[in-house]
């Protein structure tokens, strides 16, 4: 009897002491599955994408790469966890997913609309990062020297003596040519022709335009050979880059806010716009220039 009581306290003291290791593995299970980082199919969404995905494994989390997503169903992938977090900016939530006008507001103001939108579609938004990719104007930097052009108010002044290289789109969205055109004036074109968006620096480079519309951290913009007109009257709101992230992703790893945040905080404009330059301009791969930004600036 007394051999067995001691065999069963012993069998006990084992089944408590598995019963104590086994709980903590179930509760980090749903931690240790990968993270699915996700972009667009743009080169500074591809490059940023890259960059969240490097500091995510620097941080001990396994990482799968879902790159080149469509504009059209990045969202809803986000929402129903076929991926768990990508490069947003505020402005595109607002406007194009929640269908609210970014006009005329703050960066502050847009970060909020967008953090409350998201919520009913299980989703959250880290902090945003001082990096801006707005609507913009830019011209060819000779032109701009010749006419003494350096805003869009001065745009518009000699606008008779710039050829404009545009798209269809540009033209009608009311955010766009329409929405220069009352807030600054009418723009009096020497020229205004409409062409496929990835060629307007090719027609400008060949001398066949001055100006056209961008997007402000576009890589060609910080050569010398293009500059960026300053919106002088603030019509194009902020569009802040962002990580949109998975509500159920973001709770079942706990480190993934805190390691983007650092990584958006050194995101400005000007390094989105180095970036790109070197993907879209210089013709680097977007996964070397994003490896050596993240060894350069957060090691």
């Amino acid at each position: 009897m007394k051999i067995k009581k001691v065999m069963v306290g012993a069998l006990l003291s084992v089944m408590t002491l598995l019963v104590g290791t086994i709980t903590p593995v179930i509760a980090s299970a749903s931690s240790s599955k990968p993270i699915t980082v996700g972009s667009k199919s743009f080169s500074e969404s591809k490059t940023v994408s890259e960059i969240y995905a490097l500091a995510l494994e620097h941080a001990g989390y396994k990482v799968v790469r879902k790159q080149n997503i469509s504009n059209s169903v990045v969202y809803k992938a986000v929402k129903t966890g076929q991926i768990d977090v990508y490069p947003e900016y505020t402005g595109t939530i607002v406007e194009a997913y929640l269908k609210k006008t970014a006009s005329g507001k703050s960066a502050q103001q847009i970060d909020s609309i967008a953090r409350q939108g998201v919520k009913k579609d299980g989703l959250v938004m880290f902090k945003y990062a001082p990096g801006d990719d707005r609507q913009g104007i830019g011209i060819r930097t000779s032109v701009a020297k010749k006419y003494g052009i350096k805003n869009i108010s001065d745009l518009q002044k000699n606008s008779s003596k710039i050829r404009f290289v545009s798209q269809g789109e540009f033209d009608k969205r009311a955010d766009a040519l329409p929405g220069m055109e009352k807030k600054y004036g009418k723009f009096h074109f020497k020229s205004h022709k409409d062409y496929d968006d990835s060629l307007k620096y090719k027609i400008m480079s060949q001398g066949k335009g001055d100006a056209a519309p961008v997007s402000t951290t576009e890589g060609q913009l910080a050569t010398s050979k293009f500059t960026l007109l300053k919106d002088d009257k603030n019509l194009w709101p902020p569009y802040n880059l962002v990580p949109l992230v998975n509500k159920k992703a973001a709770q079942s790893h706990p480190k993934m806010e805190k390691t983007l945040n650092k990584v958006d905080a050194k995101l400005t404009t000007k390094q989105l716009t180095a970036l790109n330059k070197k993907v879209d301009v210089d013709g680097q791969n977007y996964k070397t220039v994003a490896k050596n930004w993240y060894n350069a600036n957060m090691k």
